[in-house]
């Protein structure tokens, strides 16, 4: 497989990892041609698992190259990622105030960003788009630090990020397209509304991969911009969502699973 993603540029290796990420939301999605409810104990679960693999992302394939870029280059190593980090961070929050969107179950009066009269599946489903935005951005710019030919960058490991966020949005399409089925929207509306939460994600990666190709040095930077982002997602929306019941117990194992397995795929492949 690594061998035939070579033969790509990388603003297409990108579109590759991507398309096959929005593929497993689509995956997820299609849970509701099956199921019409999903226990909140599963769901939980799921987010959970969700926020562990972006955590174990955030650091072991975005800011841990960053920073070992960044010795390469003679820079200190903690300013890019310190800024990248931040400023991600803060696109993250400038996008969540301007950005219609709404939690899971929370009442349509509570809906966040501009003010609108859009319907609650709309807002529902731009609440989980959200989330890939940061996504697609870090497996872009996975693969375009691999084209930079630096030593702290390699294929592998952009292909076991892609993989990663690819698990993790399984369950996220599956957040989506349920509790929609479950608000009496026809099971073929739910799907196309989960599978389309993840459509983000192409353009984001592609954006993603194109930009630091083109600008090398900004690399580091954009890589902890990416990791910001998602660590913004993690802790603003994922975890406070997977912990809205008594069970507690359960997203936090999700958690701990989630990290683990991205742990895993990051250094066992990467």
């Amino acid at each position: 497989m690594l061998d035939w993603l070579n033969n790509f540029d990388p603003s297409i290796q990108a579109l590759i990892a991507t398309l096959f990420t929005w593929g497993l939301t689509a995956l997820g999605a299609s849970l509701v041609f099956f199921f019409k409810n999903i226990s909140k104990k599963v769901l939980n679960a799921m987010l959970g698992f969700a926020a562990g693999v972006m955590i174990a992302a955030s650091f072991w394939s975005l800011l841990s190259p960053a920073i070992e870029m960044a010795e390469e280059a003679g820079i200190p190593s903690w300013i890019p990622a310190a800024i990248g980090f931040l400023a991600g961070g803060a696109f993250l929050y400038g996008v969540d105030k301007l950005l219609p969107h709404l939690h899971r179950n929370q009442p349509i009066e509570e809906a966040e960003g501009i003010k609108t009269s859009w319907q609650r599946s709309i807002l529902l489903v731009l609440a989980i788009t959200l989330h890939n935005i940061p996504e697609g951005l870090a497996v872009g710019v996975a693969f375009g630090a691999v084209a930079a030919n630096l030593p702290s960058a390699s294929l592998a490991g952009a292909v076991a990020l892609a993989i990663g966020i690819g698990i993790q949005n399984f369950p996220e399409g599956a957040a989506v397209s349920i509790p929609l089925r479950r608000e009496g929207f026809s099971r073929f509306k739910s799907f196309f509304y989960g599978q389309a939460s993840g459509i983000v994600e192409p353009i984001s990666g592609v954006l993603g991969a194109i930009l630091v190709v083109a600008m090398r040095p900004i690399l580091p930077y954009a890589l902890s911009f990416a990791a910001g982002a998602m660590i913004y997602v993690v802790v603003e929306e994922l975890i406070p969502e997977s912990q809205l019941d008594s069970n507690t117990d359960i997203s936090t194992i999700g958690i701990m699973l989630g990290f683990t397995v991205m742990m895993i795929l990051d250094v066992a492949l990467g």
